[in-house]
């Protein structure tokens, strides 16, 4: 694997940017990989083609593994691999995007949320800790930490104590954690808590896909009102927008300020909203189904 990864060195030294991506093939990743290569001196992406939705709709994309987009795959619980990647590159960011994604699934499966959204996140960040440089890392969260909270729009300091589902319990659970290293370690860290994203190469489980398919069929779309007989609207952030505010992220980071697992100063920690208050495309979709 080593030499395999050393056959992808090319590294440019003009930005002074080495980059760890994980999770290439997720919908995000499938872009921000795209994007990254045109913007810093090295990428190397880690991922493990889990089959919530059918790899073949990854493995179709138009960028992962190709146009010299370099992946490797393993599972971010595997330290030992970790481990080697930062021996062999001497990552300086680490733009990391890994999750088990949906709402729904954990009742099927929770456990794989635990091992990706928990575990592998803890086991990332022991790795990080413990390298020589410490990257920065810049690492997705989610909208739904703000669980059961009524105010809109949401707000960076709004309460997110309240999750509504095992998903949003193990996101933040992730930005505790995230904060603990950052305090502990000198891990320099920015979360991004994402609203819900939509565009090309979309996870194909997404209601908007379900609601063309059957605005398409001319069958019922099931609609479900709030408590007091609201309006249904849902806030969707295009994916063009949620690559430049990773980049942007990214290039904000300040250096991590540990070593080795021993932290020598105050660090960066930053959590930002990443989305909009536009709720416009599920009344759109709507409309036009009544309409037809």
């Amino acid at each position: 694997m080593k030499k395999t990864v050393n056959s992808s060195v090319n590294i440019r030294l003009k930005t002074g940017y080495s980059v760890l991506g994980i999770r290439a093939a997720g919908f995000v990743g499938i872009h921000v990989s795209a994007a990254l290569k045109c913007c810093v001196d090295y990428v190397l992406w880690l991922d493990n083609w889990n089959n919530y939705y059918d790899p073949t709709h990854k493995r179709a994309s138009t960028f992962v593994g190709k146009n010299g987009i370099f992946i490797v795959e393993g599972d971010i619980n595997d330290t030992v691999l970790l481990t080697n990647l930062f021996e062999v590159i001497h990552f300086t960011h680490e733009m990391y995007l890994a999750a088990q994604a949906g709402v729904r699934y954990a009742m099927q499966n929770p456990n794989s949320y635990i091992h990706s959204n928990f575990a592998g996140f803890v086991n990332v960040l022991e790795v990080c800790k413990n390298a020589n440089p410490q990257p920065a890392i810049v690492w997705a969260s989610s909208s739904s930490v703000y669980g059961l909270n009524t105010k809109v729009p949401f707000s960076e300091k709004d309460r997110t104590d309240q999750p509504a589902s095992l998903y949003a319990a193990t996101k933040k659970a992730g930005e505790e954690i995230a904060h603990t290293y950052n305090h502990i370690y000198g891990l320099s860290l920015t979360g991004l808590r994402f609203f819900t994203v939509y565009g090309p190469w979309g996870r194909p489980d997404m209601a908007y896909f379900c609601f063309t398919k059957d605005i398409l069929k001319r069958k019922p779309i099931p609609v479900f009102e709030s408590g007091n007989h609201g309006t249904v609207a849902h806030d969707f952030t295009y994916i063009d927008n949620i690559v430049k505010g990773c980049l942007g992220a990214l290039d904000t980071t300040e250096k991590s300020t540990g070593s080795g697992g021993k932290k020598k100063g105050d660090a960066q920690f930053r959590i930002f909203n990443l989305g909009n208050t536009s709720l416009c495309l599920l009344r759109i979709l709507l409309v036009f189904w009544r309409s037809c």
